[in-house]
């Protein structure tokens, strides 16, 4: 980013509430300008407290009643749980009925918005979800999609992953959501993270930061405040060297200051340089940082400490989700959302119980344990955050509008063009470019991704046939693919986190194929890190099952594209530990 973008960017963070901001109307009309300094001035209490909580509603409009909402929230509507709580922030998922097509969710994202500027402090909302790309991606097609962070490492294109950011966040925006909590700034320097792998550019800090700033950029510098998206870069300080999954447990990081500064930080130094709107925290411990054995999220000494006072972070720092077990397992859930406003945090991101965590921090302000200043501080950034992105001024979308921006042919296109850089040959003996066989067998790990090679295979001559057999195959289920593999003349098998114990059978699947002395070609469409469990003559890493990912594989089977991806980590030798089977940088090409 060029110093004069740096400028203006700071100009929003540090200026934003002397903007002037449009009150809308419940048509979508603006009315009289409005100061965001005086939106804060007219909240109550309750108002401000709301809006620094984010949370999800169950229905596909903000009209429909749902049984949900009335369990969690006492109300019937995603509409009124926005009102009853003065949300700052909604989230879509798929399990809340949420997303279904884009003009679905522009027209549910305009209704949420109509309700929040029409009740209570009328602010806006922040509508968010979690479209990472590749293994998280809540919106699927028709919107355009990639293959995730760690296809991007591998690439090693700043350029393509600022284009792939730019194009996600533009959709996001048209379908009505203005934040995205994405990048990933994850260093994933353990090969057996159970829960970040691909989601991380890179095991190399120097590379997951070049890219996690030039995503930050994608979303939030490719077009004007109202077409772009504001980014959380994930998950602060650092997730990347961890075999458990916070979501299921609390997780404990070993690094020292020196590991810190060197492993984990630069990604999000690169990302507030960028003029990231947001940081999410981890719901992790790390010791030798903070001795307190509290979690990252409501460690003072993490979020204020380390992000606020020595990366001098001005923007809007939001919790992980309350929901998960890395946070709850040491306090009661009205304790949790105090503790981390205490810690610094400044959003809180999908309470387990939204009613008791409102009533948690009301009484913390009531009782003195919080001043009201400390709630205005947070609101004053939330609100910088929405002025800056354009939200205050226009939260709505024309619904008119969404087919011609969400998966265009021109998007399409370079999705396409940018993951074709990104396959990675990592052993070919000989086996790779195929010249087309009569007929070709298709199975492994991924109904859909299965079903999408062969189909890619198939409009390039081969008779084609597909056996998806999971993540975990039975001996059933793998005698099925051995007769099959005999009755072709190639067979590709497609592996998903087959390193994992859990999904060993998969391996047994490679190894029983491999004894059927047919030529079989193994792909990695996940971490890469299978390639070293199987001795096969050809291995090959695409870091995603999407079609997108698959239509490159395609391309590369049968020559029509070299293979250019170079491997962004490691693949470790699980029978000589401390040495790699194949290095960081491995890349293969014809």
């Amino acid at each position: 980013m060029s110093p004069k973008t740096r400028t203006r960017r700071a100009a929003i963070a540090l200026s934003a509430l002397a903007v002037g901001a449009v009150a809308i109307t419940a048509t979508g009309g603006a009315s009289e300008p409005q100061q965001p300094a005086d939106l804060l001035q007219e909240m109550t209490l309750e108002e401000k407290v709301g809006q620094l909580f984010v949370t999800y509603a169950y229905g596909r409009t903000a009209d429909t009643p749902h049984p949900k909402n009335k369990e969690e929230f006492g109300v019937d509507t995603p509409a009124q749980v926005v009102q009853k709580y003065h949300l700052g922030g909604v989230i879509h998922f798929a399990w809340t009925d949420s997303l279904h097509d884009p003009k679905q969710i522009a027209e549910l994202s305009n209704g949420l918005q109509n309700a929040a500027v029409n009740s209570g402090a009328k602010v806006p909302l922040l509508i968010s979800t979690d479209q990472e790309q590749g293994q998280v991606t809540r919106i699927h097609e028709p919107a355009t999609q990639f293959p995730g962070n760690m296809a991007l490492g591998a690439g090693r294109s700043p350029e393509d992953a600022e284009r792939a950011a730019a194009i996600t966040g533009q959709e996001l925006r048209a379908m009505g959501l203005n934040q995205n909590f994405a990048p990933s700034g994850d260093v994933n320097v353990n090969p057996a993270n159970p829960v970040i792998g691909v989601r991380s550019f890179s095991s190399d800090p120097a590379l997951a930061a070049q890219l996690t700033a030039a995503q930050i950029r994608g979303y939030e510098d490719s077009a004007g405040p109202g077409e772009t998206v504001s980014a959380s870069v994930k998950h602060f300080p650092g997730h990347g060297d961890t075999n458990q999954d916070s979501h299921t447990a609390l997780p404990v990081i070993e690094h020292d200051r020196q590991q810190w500064e060197q492993l984990d930080a630069p990604p999000f130094k690169d990302a507030i340089a960028a003029g990231t709107d947001a940081v999410m925290s981890a719901h992790i411990v790390v010791p030798k940082l903070d001795d307190s054995g509290e979690p990252s999220t409501l460690s003072p000494k993490v979020l204020t400490g380390m992000l606020r006072e020595e990366l001098g972070f001005k923007g809007v720092i939001i919790t992980d989700s309350l929901q998960m077990e890395g946070v709850r397992q040491k306090h009661p859930d009205a304790e949790i959302p105090v503790l981390a406003l205490k810690a610094g945090a400044d959003m809180l991101l999908m309470p387990n119980d939204l009613q008791v965590a409102i009533d948690g921090v009301l009484n913390a302000v009531r009782s003195g344990e919080l001043s009201e200043q400390r709630i205005d501080q947070s609101v004053e950034r939330v609100l910088a955050l929405k002025s800056g992105r354009g939200v205050l001024a226009n939260p709505f979308v024309d619904v008119s509008k969404v087919d011609q921006i969400v998966g265009g042919a021109e998007h399409l296109g370079e999705a396409q063009a940018i993951t074709d850089r990104t396959t990675t040959l990592l052993r070919n003996d000989g086996v790779l470019p195929l010249k087309p066989p009569a007929k070709m067998f298709v199975t492994g790990a991924g109904d859909d991704a299965t079903a999408a090679l062969a189909e890619r295979i198939g409009a390039r001559g081969p008779q084609t046939s597909a056996l998806a057999t999971g993540l975990k195959p039975t001996k059933e289920q793998i005698d099925q693919a051995v007769e099959q593999a005999k009755q072709n003349d190639v067979t590709v098998v497609l592996t998903s986190a087959a390193w994992s114990e859990a999904n060993a059978g998969q391996l047994d699947l490679v190894r029983a194929l491999q004894q059927t002395g047919k030529p079989v070609v193994a792909v990695a469409t996940r971490d890469p890190y299978d390639a070293a469990h199987v001795d096969l003559p050809a291995w090959v890493a695409t870091y995603s099952d999407k079609p997108v990912a698959m239509e490159s594989l395609a391309k590369v089977l049968f020559g029509e594209l070299a293979p250019v991806g170079k491997l962004p980590v490691p693949v470790p030798d699980p029978n000589k530990p401390g040495t790699d089977a194949y290095p960081f940088g491995h890349g293969l090409g014809w």
